[in-house]
């Protein structure tokens, strides 16, 4: 158990009936990335049951946040999903991940494009000074099956647009952009659909694909990510990684679904 920190659950919101988010102390020593991940978990029969998250937060916040499925018969999420105020969880004392701004070789726009609960590690990016002083746009994309899944990315942004610090910073950078495929909805469709036809550019007024100045960062199911990564190899995007900077990234790890 050395290998984790126990932290204390401070707040717990159910979004829909398969989605909620939670916050935790966080331990001083623990640095991360925004962008990254780390394992997390439960203490179940005296062992530590442990999966990856992404940190929704950003990495100067006091505290954790994360977004989580809920999976009933999943090990972990059957039973995290019952936590409250008070509970204990354990956090990995390590954090990692590919979805970092220095995997990236250097752009004008990025695009930020998840499904689910693979907005997570977008919550905690669109946090950082650093991303907006680095790009001229940001959009940020999410996918879901019903409006009522976009709940927390829509918290996520309207928090920020209504910061006294960000706010001003991101009034002119930050597109957002919800899409769902199951329900009436003003941006309707898959994103890999939306980007292939570009009707994702034409929705927000901007310019199609340009290698020359995008780069990308993917988040999301495993169908998802292995048709955009076939999109982009195919038109000479370059994947990166932490040896070899490129024109997009993808995170690998993921909750249980």
């Amino acid at each position: 158990m050395s290998a984790f920190q126990k932290e204390t659950v401070l707040s717990v919101r159910h979004w829909t009936e398969s989605l909620f988010s939670f916050t935790a102390t966080r331990d001083p020593g623990f640095r991360f990335q925004n962008g990254q991940f780390a394992m997390i978990g439960l203490e179940v029969e005296g062992k530590p049951l442990m999966r990856a998250y992404s940190m929704a937060s950003a990495n100067h916040e006091e505290a954790l946040e994360f977004f989580s499925i809920k999976v009933q018969d999943g090990p972990l999420t059957s039973r995290l999903q019952k936590i409250r105020e008070g509970d204990i969880i354990l956090v990995g004392r390590k954090a990692t991940g590919t979805l970092i701004t220095g995997n990236l070789i250097p752009g004008k726009r990025l695009l930020l494009l998840s499904t689910g609960t693979g907005l997570a590690p977008f919550a905690s990016l669109i946090k950082d000074p650093d991303v907006y002083e680095n790009y001229e746009t940001i959009v940020l994309a999410h996918g879901c099956r019903q409006v009522s899944e976009l709940a927390y990315g829509e918290h996520v942004v309207d928090g920020l647009r209504n910061h006294e610090f960000f706010g001003p910073l991101i009034r002119d950078k930050l597109v957002y952009y919800p899409t769902v495929t199951r329900e009436p909805f003003r941006n309707r469709g898959r994103i890999t659909d939306l980007i292939a036809s570009n009707q994702l550019f034409e929705d927000i007024g901007q310019s199609g694909l340009d290698i020359e100045t995008d780069r990308i960062m993917l988040c999301g199911s495993p169908a998802m990510l292995e048709e955009l990564h076939a999109m982009f190899s195919a038109r000479g995007f370059v994947e990166g990684n932490h040896s070899q900077p490129g024109h997009f990234v993808i995170e690998k790890a993921f909750v249980e679904r």
